[in-house]
């Protein structure tokens, strides 16, 4: 089913299995105001298991994990999302245990194309990145604190 993200009325509709929805849902706002504020897009998720865009979305982002850095996210993903604006490709995954992992895929040759982790606030950092990843801190009115890191993509998708 797919979901408008309203950040002004923040709600953990489709976020209700993670253990911290509330935390997870601020995040998700936080990336919906960011669209709507710089690209006037509306940021809408659909849910993975009853989707078939969604699978795709999560596939995707397991495919580069596995090929550009040889993990997979242990925890089940929720909601995700696919979408380009401004030529550059964005796909999000959202997880139950409060991850939320993007793509940025600059769709014309020699642009910017890199994933991004994001934890939401109160989230420890799970075991297939904490050796792999230095997590920068950045507040949001949304989301409270926020740890966030990269990595660029060196391969095509």
């Amino acid at each position: 089913m797919a979901y408008v993200v309203d950040f002004e009325n923040v709600s953990t509709a489709g976020l209700e299995s993670s253990p911290v929805a509330e935390a997870l849902a601020g995040l998700r706002a936080n990336e919906a105001r960011y669209f709507k504020n710089k690209y006037d897009h509306v940021f809408t998720v659909l849910t993975v298991g009853t989707e078939p865009a969604a699978a795709e979305a999560v596939a995707y982002v397991h495919r580069i994990l596995e090929d550009e850095r040889h993990f997979t996210i242990a925890s089940e993903p929720l909601e995700a999302t696919s979408f380009e604006v401004d030529g550059v490709r964005w796909t999000y995954v959202f997880y139950a245990s409060g991850l939320a992992v993007n793509v940025l895929y600059t769709v014309a040759d020699g642009g910017k194309r890199a994933v991004g982790f994001k934890l939401s606030d109160g989230m420890d950092v799970p075991p297939e990145l904490a050796d792999r990843f230095k997590f920068a801190r950045q507040r949001s009115k949304l989301a409270g604190t926020i740890r966030g890191s990269f990595f660029v993509i060196k391969g095509e998708y």
